[in-house]
């Protein structure tokens, strides 16, 4: 495949150790279309080394293709960006990146060590390193004891485990999960997080591509969600879910008392001295509760709400969430 002549890989040639401020991540416009289908228009995107990072977005949004540029498996059309602080489709920097595809199959006539022996060849590991990197991340996966198994005979979990066990290999500056937990179970699901978690301790940065807001939740600093090839919204998931319903139970309160309370946000008053204040940030809490008082009324109880990530994704696409 012959690159668009507006861009030009990197040579393959040793990168120039980059700056620790440096993002893992940069990109700028970039852009990537298949004739007259727009796959990616201007992603703008950067993201904080050792950290973990979630990329979300419904089906068709671009993810797949963002994803490609980044790992140099395609061209972009037009725009810039990095990896590990060097040019996208850098050589050296690809070998610093561990990969976990979402559709993924190993040689069934394999071993679990096979495979990953395999993957250490084609990552040009130091043949001395094998052993150690193999047995370390089978160990991390949950694999050792099946190290000598047949690829063929493993679960759905199993081989997923193995594939983020290929991703381990290195050690990696990067890791670009898509979808890791889609076939684990709860417990499968909740290694993955430690994981991450030992990753980012060590300064790794993780990359996760998933339709599982619950798990981005649980394991991510900062999130991109992005809609029709564009990052519609970036940030920790405190700015993100920065939103919150409050509801109190108060009593001794005039009719124009709880109108005035209309200031903090939406208000709704079902009855039962029930309020219900809409899109108030948290830290505004004692600032209600205190105005309450002033106005001579008792409060019984307050109720914060928070916004989740899936309420935030839905209100963002407009309810045309995957």
């Amino acid at each position: 495949m012959t690159p668009p002549p507006e861009w030009v890989p990197s040579s393959p040639g040793a990168s120039p150790p980059p700056s620790p401020d440096e993002p893992a991540i940069r990109t700028t416009r970039l852009t990537k279309r298949y004739g007259r289908t727009v796959a990616l228009a201007g992603l703008d995107l950067e993201v904080a080394r050792g950290r973990a990072f979630g990329f979300l977005g419904p089906n068709g949004a671009g993810k797949t293709t963002a994803v490609k540029l980044l790992l140099g498996l395609a061209y972009p059309t037009s725009g810039d960006g990095s990896v590990l602080g060097a040019p996208l489709g850098d050589l050296d920097a690809r070998r610093r990146i561990g990969y976990l595809p979402e559709l993924f199959r190993y040689q069934p006539w394999l071993t679990a060590r096979e495979v990953l022996e395999l993957h250490c060849r084609l990552a040009r590991l130091a043949r001395p390193a094998w052993a150690g990197a193999i047995g370390s991340a089978l160990e991390t996966v949950g694999l050792a004891g099946r190290a000598d198994d047949r690829v063929g005979g493993f679960s759905k979990g199993m081989q997923q485990r193995l594939g983020l066990g290929v991703a381990l290999l290195g050690p990696p500056d990067l890791v670009v999960l898509d979808e890791p937990t889609s076939a684990l179970d709860p417990i499968g699901r909740q290694d993955v997080r430690r994981i991450i978690h030992e990753l980012c301790e060590r300064g790794v940065t993780v990359f996760l591509n998933s339709h599982l807001l619950t798990e981005v939740e649980r394991v991510c600093d900062r999130v991109a969600i992005v809609d029709h090839g564009r990052v519609v919204a970036t940030g920790s998931l405190p700015e993100l879910l920065a939103s919150h319903t409050v509801r109190l139970r108060v009593t001794g309160l005039s009719p124009d008392a709880v109108a005035s309370l209309g200031r903090f946000g939406p208000i709704a008053a079902p009855g039962d001295g029930m309020l219900s204040i809409d899109g108030m940030a948290q830290e505004r809490i004692p600032d209600l509760v205190a105005e309450v008082v002033r106005l001579g009324g008792r409060v019984h109880a307050v109720e914060p709400q928070r916004q989740t990530l899936e309420d935030r994704f839905m209100e963002l696409l407009g309810g045309e969430g995957e």
